[in-house]
Parts: structure tokens; sequence; C-alpha cells
């Protein structure tokens, strides 16, 4: 029995996307998972009529098993974004056939498959959370065949088996719903020693999930740390004194440039862009604007710290402002005199060589900040 190429083009299975992640698993660090779904081999019927044909038989009916459960479990260690190293175990399952002959008899045969292999994977993102990825390696399997002959069909070596190495190749997507957890899909290909002489494919094509360790797999809640700088209340420069002597001319009151610094802990979960509520210290800041429309501009500025690529960061710190720009306009603060912008990685407060993940994160926290800044009054005398 000759387990052959399965026939069509390998294509991408593709998940929904619900909008950091894994962006996708930016450090080096170790993951596991675990995938299952549907095996596929194409049974070379044309080799075994041939072979009953050369034994004095005539097939009259063949009837193929080709499709079966396939499963792996597996552990890899990523050395950089784009770049694993993966090994596991996989079990293919089972295909078979059966062929009924003249003279009367019927030759069946069926093949189970499982073994080790390891690869090299690359990663490519193509949004925040979402990336493709293909894989090249190598498959150690076993191939244990069982054949069994009625009537006038003879099987002299009923239970040949093999062991071989041979090349595994695979693509697929990858989704990231946290940093620690992930959902992938793809499409492999085992090239395999069939145990009677013969090459083939079997195709798995399977989903499943990936855990990356040392990860958080929920928002990071603020402990005990220092303190967030005093909140600056918003100034407004005393008026001018009731009938002044004439020869005391009134000076123009200079602009005040005054900052609100937010910790992106206090406002956001890590790595969201979802205002945690309530938020008192908004509020503090909407009543002060409220009451002051000749604050003409308030530039809010959204900060991320240095996990994940630049453009990720980039995109993450100007959602982030933009949310606080989008609680403020909530309040009753017209957006013309709100300025959000994101600066990415910029300006770090700290900085952070720790390299176990949850300790670098918890160092990093001052660089994920929201600042209201340039907060400018004016008044105009008449």
């Amino acid at each position: 029995m000759k387990i052959a190429k399965a026939s069509g083009t390998l294509g991408l299975v593709a998940i929904a996307a619900l909008g950091s992640p894994l962006a996708l698993a930016q450090d080096a660090g170790w993951y596991a998972g675990i995938n299952a779904g549907q095996s596929r081999a194409k049974i070379d019927d044309r080799r075994i009529i041939g072979g009953l044909l050369a034994g004095g038989f005539t097939t009259t009916s063949i009837e193929d098993d080709d499709r079966d459960a396939g499963f792996k479990v597996f552990g890899g260690y990523r050395i950089n974004r784009n770049f694993a190293l993966e090994g596991g175990y996989f079990d293919l399952g089972k295909f078979g056939f059966k062929a009924v002959t003249l003279p009367p008899g019927v030759l069946s045969g069926r093949i189970k498959v499982k073994g080790l292999n390891l690869d090299l994977v690359g990663s490519l993102p193509i949004t925040d959370r979402f990336s493709a990825f293909a894989r090249v390696g190598v498959n150690h399997a076993q191939a244990r065949d069982t054949f069994a002959g009625t009537g006038a069909v003879h099987v002299f070596n009923t239970s040949p088996s093999k062991r071989d190495t041979n090349l595994k190749v695979g693509l697929g997507l990858q989704y990231a719903f946290t940093e620690a957890l992930a959902v992938r899909a793809e499409v492999e290909r085992y090239r395999i020693n069939d145990a009677v002489g013969n090459k083939g494919d079997i195709d798995l094509v399977s989903v499943g999930l990936v855990y990356s360790f040392d990860r958080p797999t929920a928002p990071v809640t603020r402990t005990a740390m220092a303190p967030d700088p005093a909140p600056v209340a918003v100034a407004v420069p005393p008026p001018p004194v009731a009938n002044p002597p004439p020869s005391a001319p009134l000076p123009l009151p200079a602009p005040r440039f005054e900052r609100y610094t937010l910790s992106a802990t206090e406002l956001f979960g890590f790595d969201r862009d979802k205002l945690r509520m309530p938020q008192p210290k908004l509020d503090e800041i909407a009543t002060a604007l409220g009451g002051h429309n000749e604050v003409n501009r308030v530039v809010i500025i959204g900060y991320a710290d240095r996990i994940g690529s630049d453009q990720y960061n980039q995109k993450l710190s100007e959602r982030r402002a933009m949310a606080v720009k989008n609680y403020l306009v909530s309040k009753g603060i017209s957006g013309s005199r709100l300025d959000a912008q994101g600066r990415g990685e910029a300006n770090p407060v700290v900085v952070c060589n720790d390299k176990n993940r949850p300790a670098l994160i918890k160092c990093l926290e001052p660089n994920r900040r929201v600042e209201v800044e340039q907060i400018i009054i004016e008044r105009r005398l008449p």
C-alpha cells in the first residue's frame, strides 16, 4: 500500500479577528500548545490493483478509508519575534483500503502513523494581533501496517512496520487573544515511509491553542508602587482689581503651561486602550476645563513602553490618547479644544533591563502613561 500525495493545493485556514499581543510575542521565551483536526492521505489504488493482478487476481471493487482525526502536542522556544524552534509528538491516525477480487477473496490493509517532529518556524505580523507563519523541519515517524486476506487471497507478511525520518512543511495563521494565549490554524504536510517500500504524503489540517510562559494572561493590575505625580489643577489668573488707578496699567497675563501626568496602568489594562471605570482624575480635568472656556488648547499625549514593535506601540499610544480625548468630550468638553497625539516609545521615564517578563512589565510601568499638557490659558483685557 502506498500513501501518495494528496490532491489539491495547500490553503491557509483563516480565523476571525477580534481586534497585544504576541504583536505577536516579540521577545524570546518558551511556549507550548496542542492542535487537533483532520488528516488525509490518498490511497494508491492503481498500485494495489496492479499488485493483485500480478498475483493472478482481478479487482472487482476497491474501497478507501483516506481520512481520520489527527492531533499534535508541541513545545517551542521563540528566538525572537520572527523565528522559533518547535518540536512535538503527532498522531496522524489510521488509513486503509478493502479490495474485492476474483477468484473470490478480499485483501484489506491498514496503516497507523505517529511520531516526533522538529521544525524551524518563521512568523510575519499582519496586524497587531494577527500573524502568518511557515514551518520547515523533519519528522521521525513510525508506520505500522496491518494486512489481511480472505478467500483466495493470502498475505505472507501481515504486520510490517517502519521508522524513518523525512521532510515536514506547513503554513498557518495565528491570532493573539493576550500576550500569553493565542489560537492558530494551520496546514501541514508529512512525508511518510509506508513500511512496504514507498513514500507518500499525509496532510493535517488543524486548529489549536498556544500558551506562552512568563507572559500575562490578563490585564496587569496596579500594585503598591510609587504614587503618581500630584494632579495640577487648571488655574486662572485672578481678575484685575476693579477701578485701578490710571497710573497703574494692567499687564497682559502670560499663558500658563501645566502638565497632568496619568499612569496608563491606572487608565487602562496592560496592552489595552479601553478606559477603566471610574476615572475620577479625568473627571477632575473635565470639571476644571468646563469652568474655564478660555483654555483653548489642551494637548493629550499617549506613551507606550518598549515591549512590542515600534509600529504597534505607536498605534497603541495614539489610541490611548484618543480614548482620553473621547472621555473628556463625553463630559461636555468641546473636541476642538483637545489635541490627541501618540508618541509610542519616545521619552521614556525609566530604562529597564530585566529579562524576566513580569518583572520587565512592572519595571517599565512609568513609561506607559498619558500626559495632559500644554494647558494654555489666555485672557484678553478690554
